[in-house]
């Protein structure tokens, strides 16, 4: 059938599966959206406050549904806008396709309204991208880059189409996207025989998990994993989920902001499995001495990310789900209960603790995981706020925890939670934000009410960039330099102009019935919650310093 460009480019997102997109219009990508309003039935658009909102929109989406998520944008300063979203996907691995459109080929080079080379831009923050500047190439361009997104380690793909490829016709063919099948890549049985001989030798095996678990739909094989050796298992932000956390084998998240009982195991384990982790310096800390008692065996699907951070003893390049299905097969069951008694003795030891006197980050997290059942999807942005998520809720399956780990996106969260109530309309969905990361994109506020998208946001207002002043003051002699956000800013009256219902609390008696009032709510809601400028995120570890010097409050207060 003869088609145009723009029509081409819906046709070949129908073919993918793809349902939802989110953007914003402009000059050379008017085709498009005209072709867009044909298919409106068949596509749903979702407008959003600025083109930043709609890249971490698709993010949130990919990473809450496992599938492509896909974003708009016209050229220039509409396609720079999505810069920010699109590294930040690419920092955690997430499969989006960001389509823009340039200026005719005619124009190219000819610094012409609105003409940026988006491509050049984007080359370090993409896993792939393209320009189609012959209406021959889109059809297969389009297809391949939701090929590149998904397969092997996902990343986000972009597609630059100029304005005269959307506008021209040719004859279109349907196809069946080919399906994606984990490759084997480079292990064999002499990899896999290597590393159960190495878990047979151990007596303090421990797992670590992260995001690349995730990604493979690995949970069920990391469980069974755990149980055949025996062992205890910690994550990184990116692997909450990956394995149950009200499991008794969990130990809490490893690094910076991860439990003594993690940082202390991990130092003293003699094995240590890392299963789709890529060694973040927030997690090992002082590399050199990162699990020095221990041999390690690293499984990641990117032979990139192998000896990269951290020098291991057996790497194995291949899809998680795969290596782990095969080495469980092969396993006989294995029994540390000193080792495992020895890892109870630190969680009973050193727990997760804060100052429950007044309204407190730690409180809140811990009514919403219990008024949601620990069913909730949880998006953050980037601080004290994340982390707080991060070690007080229960998350209990994988894509439940939506965060910004790699690039630290502050303002990532409010898209990102839109994205993901898109994706999981039957479930709850909460974004935890702190007031400067609020204040970044809190426009968006306008796209939920638009559509009526009920998203939860809550927002720790302590009226300073929180982990910034932490740092302050522990490394920098207390000199709050531009981090105090004391004005006359009223988030809730910002809120309800936006359209949406606002809540304000200011006790601890106040939380729970603010919960349940936005959790009936058919419609967006904003839950301020005042608390103190002081409260910390402990335990933590100095940057740089080893992990087993994870100190907190106490250790603080006795030095």
């Amino acid at each position: 059938m003869l088609l145009t460009g723009s029509q081409i480019v819906a046709e070949c997102l129908i073919e993918q599966g793809v349902d939802t997109v989110f953007g914003y219009p402009g000059g050379t990508i008017l085709n498009v959206y005209d072709a867009l309003y044909e298919y409106k039935d068949r596509i749903n658009h979702i407008l959003t406050s600025h083109e930043q909102g709609a890249a971490h929109a698709a993010d949130g989406y990919a990473r809450a549904t496992g599938k492509v998520g896909v974003c708009l944008a016209t050229s220039g300063p509409g396609a720079t806008n999505l810069v920010t979203g699109i590294a930040t996907a690419y920092m955690d691995s997430s499969p989006v396709v960001a389509i823009t459109a340039n200026v005719a080929v005619s124009l190219l080079g000819r610094d012409s309204f609105q003409e940026i080379d988006i491509t050049g831009v984007t080359i370090p923050i993409t896993k792939h991208n393209f320009i189609v500047k012959n209406i021959k190439d889109l059809a297969p361009t389009i297809r391949k880059a939701f090929q590149i997104a998904k397969e092997g380690r996902p990343g986000p793909v972009l597609v630059d189409i100029t304005k005269d490829v959307t506008a021209a016709t040719i004859d279109f063919e349907p196809q069946v996207p080919e399906k994606i099948e984990p490759r084997k890549y480079t292990y064999g049985n002499q990899e896999l025989d290597q590393a159960i001989k190495m878990i047979e030798e151990s007596e303090k095996p421990y797992i670590f998990v992260g995001g690349g678990a995730i990604t493979s739909g690995a949970a069920a094989q990391v469980k069974e994993f755990a149980e055949k050796i025996d062992a205890p298992v910690t994550d990184s932000l990116m692997g909450k989920g990956a394995f149950d956390t009200t499991r008794p084998r969990y130990t809490g998240m490893l690094g910076m902001h991860g439990t003594k009982t993690s940082n202390f195991g991990v130092s003293k384990c003699d094995l240590l499995i890392v299963v789709g982790a890529r060694f973040s310096d927030r997690v090992t800390g002082d590399t050199a001495s990162f699990a020095k008692n221990a041999k390690i065996i690293h499984i990641d699907v990117d032979a990139a990310e192998i000896n990269k951070n951290v020098v291991v003893d057996l790497g194995i390049v291949g899809d998680a789900k795969s290596v782990l299905t095969e080495l469980n097969a092969k396993l006989t069951r294995q029994s540390h209960p000193q080792w495992l008694k020895e890892i109870r003795d630190l969680k009973e030891q050193y727990p997760l603790s804060y100052d429950d006197n007044g309204l407190t980050g730690p409180y809140v997290i811990e009514q919403i995981d219990y008024l949601t059942n620990s069913e909730a999807i949880i998006c953050t942005d980037v601080g004290q706020h994340q982390m707080w998520a991060a070690q007080y809720y229960r998350f209990r399956r994988p894509r439940q925890f939506i965060s910004s780990g790699g690039a630290g996106t502050m303002g990532f969260g409010l898209g990102a939670a839109m994205g993901a109530k898109l994706g999981n309309p039957d479930k709850t969905v909460f974004n935890i934000a702190g007031d400067g990361c609020f204040r970044m994109n809190m426009n968006e506020l306008a796209t939920l009410s638009r559509y009526n998208i009920p998203v939860i946001q809550v927002v720790m207002n302590n009226h300073v960039l929180g982990m910034v002043r932490q740092w302050q003051t522990l490394f920098y002699g207390k000199r709050y330099s531009n981090t105090i956000l004391t004005d006359k800013v009223d988030f809730c009256k910002v809120a309800e102009g936006l359209g949406c219902k606002a809540i304000k609390v200011t006790t601890k008696e106040e939380v729970a019935p603010a919960i349940k009032e936005a959790m009936e709510y058919n419609g967006p809601v904003v839950i301020e919650c005042i608390i103190d400028q002081d409260d910390k995120v402990f335990p933590m570890v100095a940057p740089g310093a080893p992990i087993a010097k994870a100190f907190d409050a106490s250790d603080l207060k006795n030095k």
